[in-house]
């Protein structure tokens, strides 16, 4: 037992030194060796695990979905100012309401991801995503992961002291904060992902965001993201604290990382311009970044007569720094596709330098762009690095004195995919965005084949954003039609997959063959054809063959099927990759075919709509019994709803609901009409 809690308490020291302090005492090899005495003591005495164990960091357990948590206080956002006139007119504001003895905080604005840490009883039992500031999304497994976040709240005299093990148990503390990667270790990231072949991230901050909501944990956990705190949510049973700067202290005595050494606090509004000017030319000695500073009045009191307006604090406003910009030449203009098929021009750049940072790609956004900005290939350029993350071109630069060479070359809208040399169409008239609606193209087929085996569309349990990652980097896969003719050893070539997770996933693609008709269509992900329009598709047509021969006059007929999404389902069935997709799964064995309602249909044209969480069925399991007695599921609430079925912590459909008169039933309720 003193060994395990002596071996818990030197881990936890050295992970504060490493990941708070950047001061690290010993050597990675000392520190893994720490690492597996503890597994082993524990492993021998599993009663001894505790949930604030270095051990419990990652876990084996992969998410399917996050889950939707209600934040305490809404995390709201920061007005933004870009110049010292308006940093000196939110003074003048704040001055109004507060003549005397103000003081203001001015600390770093990390370029991370918003997340919110719920420690109860001193242990660490929430982590969550900002979200829409009202509600977030349980990201807790992968919060965990993050070594400079402790599992439980210590001072900072017990991370010193291994001999100490009194816990303050009886605080609740949610805190607020940034979710960051380093340059270094982001730098070290894009190389690792690099000798993979594998898509490298833009900036930090998409680093940070994409490893966050990994569906599994394991994946985050070597990320080496890291997280520090800016404010709190709620707190009780903590000491008490006046200003701003006593939070921060707090929390540092508590263990928790802050940027309290890069913090100041100062009396007059010309000194808060004054660091603002500082930070602008010091920003790049930060080891991560930043940009802009967060500006709060100090005291407590003060920003509580101050208030809120409703979507910002009164009392504190960000400052953004400048974008910085670079002149520069266009090599040339390269199109990418998205993994919506959306196209987009590139411009590949002569390199140059730009806050710091070496940029040799902008983007042009889309064609109408380039044509409004007149670039041509060739041409010198002038480039900004807004919001230091994605540069773009402002404008062509003429040379002094001169015009252009005549060697500058205009760039061409290309009339097929660049990828899969599909055709590509603007749906609209209005709409500047080009497509490729080739669904099996392979510069969508990443996103396509996570929809594929979506819950709602094939329901195939295991081939999530990891493993569909790796099948279409190591080349295993080409369209959604291969994963039917994947062997076990295939998924056994994959990371984290061992015997049984392969022999599971196996299973689930092979039950996923027997899906109805409805739930291919909607796999497929036709665009603008969503999971309600399948149905009525499959309804309608009854086979997969009868559908691809029907015409835009047989699809015109159909009520809820207006003309944009006829055009779709013709264009995607005239594809050539679709009909050998559709063969390639007819040969696999899978059903084309509607499975034809039977039997009796009590909730014939009764109207559902299913609100809260459901304990007998999922969401998508409740909607198709619905469907299969007659009724007919929808996901808004209006006059014509029939039924509301409010499971466990119902939304604002359910209070809609009232105020329309609409009848609200139970889903024990919902269940006896099932059975009637």
């Amino acid at each position: 037992m003193k060994n395990i809690d002596s071996l818990k308490k030197q881990i936890r020291h050295h992970d504060y030194l490493y990941y708070v302090l950047a001061q690290p005492e010993i050597s990675d090899t000392e520190y893994d060796k720490l690492m597996k005495q503890l597994e082993e003591l524990e492993k021998k005495n599993p009663e001894l695990i505790t949930p604030d164990s270095p051990t419990q960091r990652v876990s084996g357990q992969a998410v399917k979905d996050f889950k939707t948590v209600k934040h305490s206080v809404p995390m709201l956002s920061l007005d933004n100012t870009y110049s010292a006139d308006e940093i000196l007119e939110w003074g003048k504001r704040v001055k109004k309401s507060i003549p005397d003895d103000l003081e203001y905080t001015v600390e770093p604005k990390i370029d991370g991801v918003s997340c919110t840490l719920t420690y109860n009883k001193g242990l660490l039992t929430l982590g969550a995503t900002r979200g829409d500031g009202e509600n977030g999304e349980d990201i807790t497994l992968n919060i965990k992961t993050i070594r400079s976040i402790p599992l439980a709240l210590v001072s900072l005299r017990q991370l010193a002291d291994s001999s100490i093990v009194h816990r303050p148990s009886s605080i609740v503390l949610e805190v607020r904060g940034e979710v960051y990667i380093d340059k270094t270790d982001f730098q070290e990231l894009n190389k690792k992902l690099a000798s993979l072949s594998e898509k490298l991230f833009a900036n930090p901050r998409n680093a940070a965001a994409g490893s966050l909501r990994q569906k599994n944990p394991k994946i985050t956990g070597t990320r080496k993201l890291r997280f520090i705190v800016h404010s709190y949510g709620t707190i009780s049973g903590a000491e008490k604290f006046k200003t701003h700067s006593e939070f921060l202290k707090l929390c540092e005595k508590y263990g928790l990382p802050t940027t309290l050494k890069n913090t100041k606090t100062v009396n007059k509004i010309e000194k808060v311009l004054e660091l603002c000017k500082k930070w602008e030319t010091e920003r790049e000695k930060l080891p991560y970044e930043i940009d802009g500073l967060v500006i709060k009045v100090n005291r407590l009191d003060q920003q509580q007569k101050l208030g809120f307006t409703m979507k910002s604090p009164r009392w504190a406003i960000s400052y953004k720094f400048p974008a910085k910009q670079a002149t520069t030449k266009i090599k040339n203009i390269i199109v990418q596709v998205g993994r919506t098929g959306i196209l987009t021009p590139v411009a590949e750049l002569e390199p140059v330098e730009c806050a710091g940072v070496t940029i040799s790609r902008a983007t042009l956004h889309n064609f109408d762009e380039i044509q409004r900005l007149g670039v041509k290939i060739g041409d010198t350029v002038l480039i900004e690095r807004a919001g230091e993350v994605i540069p773009k071109i402002i404008k062509v630069i003429p040379l002094s004195g001169t015009k252009r060479t005549g060697t500058e070359k205009k760039f061409s809208i290309p009339d097929k995919c660049p990828v899969c040399k599909q055709p590509i169409v603007k749906e609209k008239e209005e709409e500047v965005a080009w497509r490729c609606i080739n669904t099996v193209c392979p510069a969508q087929l990443e996103r396509g084949l996570v929809h594929f085996a979506s819950r709602e569309a094939m329901d195939i349990e295991g081939l999530g954003d990891a493993a569909v990652e790796q099948l279409i980097s190591k080349k295993i896969v080409s369209d959604f039609a291969d994963i039917y003719y994947l062997k076990k050893d295939d998924f056994l070539k994959l990371e984290l997959f061992k015997e049984k997770k392969a022999q599971n996933l196996i299973t689930a693609i092979a039950n996923s063959k027997t899906r109805p008709l409805s739930r291919l269509l909607y796999a497929l992900g036709i665009r603008n054809v969503g999971e309600k329009a399948a149905i009525t598709l499959a309804e309608k047509f009854l086979t997969i063959d009868k559908l691809m021969d029907a015409t835009y006059e047989d699809l015109e007929k159909i009520f809820e099927i207006g003309p944009v999404m006829a055009d779709s389902i013709l264009k995607f069935f005239k594809l050539p990759a679709t009909g050998k997709l559709i063969e390639k799964l007819k040969k696999a064995g899978l059903n084309i075919k509607e499975n034809v309602k039977k039997g009796p249909q009590p909730l014939k044209d009764k109207t559902f709509v299913f609100t809260g969480e459901l304990k007998q069925f999922t969401r998508s399991g409740a909607e198709a019994k619905v469907r299969e007695l007659g009724g007919n599921p929808t996901s808004s609430v209006s006059k014509n709803t029939d039924f509301v079925v409010a499971g466990t912590s119902p939304g604002s459909k359910y209070e809609k609901a009232k105020k329309l008169g609409v009848k609200i039933i139970s889903e024990q309720e919902f269940i006896k009409l099932l059975l009637k």
